[in-house]
């Protein structure tokens, strides 16, 4: 972490407490950012030639006129579970990997961070992302379309399995890894980056949760263009049929770009600037703050 951990003084954090503070900054960072989510979600699956909503606003009006309040938060619960098995699994394995690659001061290089980084979100997207991002994203679609498959996160999770076997939970798992590969290959050194231009390369502020938090929401939106081409395709093979419209993850790419065009990849580019900017920076003022603790 750049602020936290690859700027710090070495302090060592055993794996236990790695993955204790993930669980809670992921169940933290999921309740504040999860309306933008699904926002964002529904943006990318309507219709480009017939779109349901104008905007991010547009559609977060228009569902609470029609679902309620609750209805920003449909399909919340297995992200939140899931945002704390993210954080989880993203932390014990850029701790791990970090612990290696750090010179006597605590420091780590570009490189080493950025490879840190992959591993963290390589392991995030197998271990946690693919199945519950799967599961918000089928609900979202299914409360989108009116066709009330699932009753809820849990009715969803046992019917896609009983159906569609383990597997149907691990759609999209190869764009997953690539897009969380890629944000966090790309976040930790940009957090590194903005966090020494915030302080000035003051060591008392550079451990400041505040200072991390703001690097971290910047780092975040740095990352948002990106990865937004694979967020797009993830969210298109997770949908309700998306099973039946894609082979693969090419041909997901490779349809949209005929179909809708170069520009549809960036779809719900907004929304998604604004939850990650969120997400990040909540990851990145919690895990600090609660590194003061344990």
């Amino acid at each position: 972490m750049g602020g936290h951990g690859s700027d710090s003084k070495g302090k060592k954090s055993s794996g236990v407490a790695s993955f204790a503070k993930g669980l809670l900054t992921g169940a933290i960072e999921a309740i504040v950012c999860y309306p933008t989510e699904l926002v964002k979600t529904q943006l990318q699956l309507q219709s480009k030639s017939n779109p349901e909503y104008k905007g991010m606003v547009d559609c977060a009006v228009k569902t609470v006129k029609i679902n309620g309040i609750k209805g920003l938060y449909a399909g919340a619960l297995p992200l939140i579970v899931g945002s704390s098995g993210k954080q989880s699994a993203r932390w014990y394995a850029y701790d791990t990997a970090a612990s290696f690659f750090r010179d006597d001061k605590g420091k780590l290089t570009i490189p080493a961070n950025m490879f840190c980084g992959l591993l963290a979100g390589t392991s995030e997207a197998v271990f946690a992302v693919t199945p519950i991002e799967t599961i918000k994203t089928r609900v979202a679609d299914d409360q989108r379309k009116g066709t009330r498959n699932y009753k809820g996160s849990i009715d969803a999770i046992i019917k896609i399995i009983k159906t569609e076997g383990l597997g149907g939970i691990y759609r999209g798992v190869v764009p997953t890894i690539m897009k969380q590969g890629t944000n966090q290959m790309v976040r930790f050194p940009f957090q590194q980056f903005y966090v020494k231009v915030l302080t000035k390369g003051d060591e008392v502020k550079i451990k400041n949760p505040l200072y991390n938090g703001l690097a971290g929401a910047l780092a975040g939106a740095s990352s948002v263009i990106v990865t937004m081409p694979q967020d797009t395709v993830k969210s298109r093979m997770q949908s309700e049929g998306g099973k039946l419209k894609y082979s693969s993850t090419l041909d997901c790419f490779q349809k949209i770009l005929k179909n809708e065009g170069f520009a549809f990849f960036f779809s719900g580019t907004i929304p998604r600037l604004v939850r990650v900017s969120l997400d990040v920076g909540i990851t990145f003022t919690v895990y600090p703050f609660l590194s003061q603790f344990f």
